[in-house]
């Protein structure tokens, strides 16, 4: 199984659908609508009301909605990777890994503000090496922090992914305090439009979920989040000190590229805890940089048996944690 997704080869997307369906098949038989725990953003609160004005809070459209967005974002996850060579050759291992990792716990897929954040985060990350090798990238810094804004208004604790902003600009530039203040005034740009629109419209109440923002430090006592959890950051760990080897192998852009996933990992760890109201759904946020380190784990491994292995036991682990464990 692994040496095809190890492949480059387009037909790998037949099989990663195929995968897909079959790791969150139970999520189809088990499915429930969108996650409402009063931590949204406006925008978030804004789609899910157009998509119920069809939907009727149908469970089993809302969980066929978040896996198609799930498969698309591994096949975008893995055209960004493939496109800026972060491995030696094309591979679908990434991609994989994120099918594979979001199903080791139900609240990654259902569909909430953190599914919509990590397609336009791909975006910004198919964005950010652009900040390198230009003698000017200020049209870049501010469409990046206007990306960012967007993510706030869908769940405004993402607002903390500016510091990812400022690590790109750090890591890729020479410091231009411009780009700097073009990359915030981005930043609050979405928050104006918005802002005007409601006042304009006589709305203005609705800015009260604008900036729905705290300190929550919870104690989980959910065992399916302490296995995903600590699977996570398990094959992240290990991803990040077997890319160590070769990083004087690689491009300097691309070992720049790598320092900023890691940050990006580190960050969408932390977000969760930043919301009076904390829900263990939004560490799908950390998933998707987590599952390049976890493909480089099963790119590293040459033996295929004992790559398959590994798999495996992550595969009868998931399956485990969905049909044969307590809710």
């Amino acid at each position: 199984m692994i040496r095809f997704f190890r492949s480059g080869n387009p037909l790998t997307v037949l099989l990663l659908l195929i995968y897909t369906i079959f790791v969150k098949f139970y999520y189809f038989l088990h499915p429930v609508t969108y996650l409402k725990d009063g931590g949204e953003g406006l925008l978030y609160n804004l789609v899910v009301g157009w998509i119920d004005s069809f939907a009727y809070k149908n469970a089993l459209f809302y969980t066929f909605l978040t896996v198609v967005l799930l498969f698309l974002q591994a096949l975008l996850f893995t055209k960004l990777i493939n496109q800026h060579r972060l491995f030696s050759r094309s591979t679908y291992l990434p991609g994989m890994c994120y099918i594979l990792f979001s199903s080791m716990y139900q609240g990654w897929n259902q569909f909430s503000p953190a599914i919509l954040i990590n397609l336009v985060m791909l975006w910004v990350f198919s964005n950010v090496p652009n900040l390198y090798n230009r003698s000017s990238a200020r049209d870049v810094a501010f469409n990046l922090g206007f990306a960012v804004g967007v993510c706030s208004l869908i769940y405004f604790p993402s607002v903390i992914f500016v510091l990812l902003l400022f690590m790109g600009l750090v890591a890729m530039r020479s410091f231009r305090l411009a780009e700097w203040i073009l990359a915030l005034l981005g930043l609050a740009c979405p928050l104006y439009i918005l802002g005007t629109y409601l006042f304009l419209t006589d709305q203005w109440a609705l800015t009260g979920q604008l900036t729905r923002i705290g300190i929550n430090i919870p104690m989980i006592h959910d065992y399916k989040v302490w296995g995903a959890l600590i699977a996570n950051v398990l094959f992240f760990i290990t991803g990040w000190i077997i890319i160590q080897r070769s990083f004087n192998k690689m491009l300097i852009q691309t070992r720049k590229i790598w320092n900023v996933w890691a940050f990006y990992a580190f960050i969408a760890m932390l977000i969760p805890f930043f919301t009076a109201t904390f829900s263990a759904n939004y560490w799908i946020l950390a998933v998707l940089p987590i599952s390049m380190f976890a493909g480089n784990v099963f790119w590293s491994i040459q033996n295929n048996t004992f790559a398959n292995a590994i798999h495996i036991l992550l595969l009868l682990y998931v399956i485990v944690m969905q049909y044969f464990s307590q809710s």
